[in-house]
């Protein structure tokens, strides 16, 4: 049981502390990876300027092919077909609509983005919470332990609820190891997506 405790308040300064110690800028933000606010429409996109090409909202037809192209559960290879079909579709106005195309892509990923990152923000403020209670309860375990004589049911109280916080601590870490990766994974989709109707407008 010691050693349960010691291991659980270790966890928890340790995590309290690297809590403190985050970068500036970085707030709750709970991966490992640096936290990158936004995508630069530059760093994924070479083609014409995006500059009044932002009324894609306006067409129906081109507002659902975002939706289709976007969504993660489209294989690119499908989305490819897709704008390969839009792209001949367009005729003269191939450019300008493929251009309004990718403007509604960005737009639409960078505000799913935000929204994983925001999320991302919200758990990271439970887990630093929950790490300092944990710190809190074992100081409290400890501190039952100590006395003389002890109550053996304060310290059995004591133990159920540091034990249960520790195991929700140790599952919601757990699960980070994949949630910290949507925000690559939605830029990655972005790049891709870029590439295929930059070589559509070619």
């Amino acid at each position: 049981m010691k050693t349960r405790l010691s291991a659980a308040l270790a966890l928890a300064l340790c995590c309290a502390g690297a809590a403190r110690a985050q970068p500036q800028g970085q707030g709750d933000w709970p991966c490992r990876q640096v936290k990158v606010q936004s995508v630069a429409v530059a760093g994924v996109w070479t083609g014409p300027s995006l500059e009044g090409a932002k009324a894609w909202r306006d067409d129906s037809a081109l507002a659902d092919l975002v939706a289709r192209v976007s969504a993660r559960r489209t294989p690119i290879e499908t989305a490819q077909k897709l704008v390969s079909d839009f792209a001949a579709a367009a005729g003269a106005g191939r450019k300008a609509r493929l251009t309004t195309l990718f403007a509604g892509v960005y737009d639409t990923l960078e505000a799913e983005r935000r929204e994983v990152l925001s999320g991302l923000d919200r758990y990271g403020a439970k887990q630093k919470l929950l790490a300092e209670r944990l710190r809190e309860e074992t100081q409290a375990m400890r501190a039952e332990q100590d006395k003389n004589p002890q109550d053996a049911q304060k310290i059995k109280d004591a133990s159920e609820a540091l034990q249960w916080d520790l195991r929700v601590f140790d599952e919601r870490r757990h699960a980070l190891s994949y949630v910290c990766e949507t925000p690559a994974l939605i830029e990655q989709r972005l790049g891709a997506l870029a590439r295929v109707i930059e070589a559509a407008i070619d």
